[in-house]
């Protein structure tokens, strides 16, 4: 079972709305669910939610370290509370997977995502739960760092907002440690929009169409073979 939810991001105003603070969205989310409240705890560096559930408690974290120090929160409370890294879910930014796409994954590396990196050094290992949520990249590796920076346009927010509501319908499934059923849900694409129908007629309109007779075209007289003059005119007097 989870017993600890990590959302990843930076503090402040300026960051808010940033790709990298996807993490801190879905957490925010979670939070909503489970009718829970963040509040400043700075024992742990950050935002800390406690949830009390009959499978006993679990608590939401939003580190205040800046990404790059993110373990920096996240060891502290895993070890005070007797939290084993497997009973961990940390919520990240994924510039391999197209905003709307979410994967969820154990152990790995940390794909040069500064925040993964950090946990994985304080906790001493890389095998917590990673819910990745998709970001879309740049194109260019060189566009990386501010690309993560940025506000994402407000069609790729929608996305990820749409994709984030949805795949917090397997919260519960994550939470019990039913991690397959919550696989298969998040990973479930959405399905394709329908082409559009064509128009359909009026039936009494289309019944009265089908009774009018079609139209035959009019008898043509042949051409003359002395051409336009010959067929019917005269040419002028000299």
């Amino acid at each position: 079972m989870i017993r600890l939810i990590v959302g990843l991001g930076n503090p402040g105003a300026e960051y808010e709305d940033t790709r990298h603070n996807a993490g801190f969205w879905w957490v925010d989310g979670a939070v909503r669910q489970l009718k829970g409240s963040l509040v400043h705890d700075p024992k742990y560096h950050g935002f800390v939610a406690r949830v009390n559930r009959p499978e006993g408690p679990v608590w939401l974290l939003q580190p205040l370290t800046y990404m790059n120090l993110s373990g920096k929160a996240v060891a502290p409370l895993a070890r005070f509370f007797k939290i084993l890294p497997d009973q961990i879910l940390v919520a990240h930014d994924e510039l391999d997977i197209p905003p709307g796409q979410m994967k969820l994954k154990k152990g790995g590396g940390n794909g040069g995502h500064n925040g993964l990196k950090d946990i994985q050094a304080q906790l001493g290992t890389g095998e917590f739960w990673r819910l990745r949520l998709g970001i879309g990249h740049p194109g260019d590796r060189n566009e990386v760092a501010a690309y993560v920076l940025r506000k994402p346009p407000a069609a790729e927010r929608e996305l990820i907002e749409r994709n984030v509501d949805e795949s917090l319908k397997a919260l519960d499934l994550l939470l019990a440690g039913d991690m397959d059923k919550a696989t298969m849900k998040l990973h479930a694409k959405p399905p394709r929009p329908k082409p559009p129908r064509p128009p359909q007629l009026n039936p009494l309109l289309s019944s009265l169409m089908n009774k009018v007779p079609a139209a035959t075209p009019s008898p043509t007289s042949p051409a003359s073979p002395a051409g336009p003059a010959a067929a019917g005119t005269q040419e002028p007097a000299e």
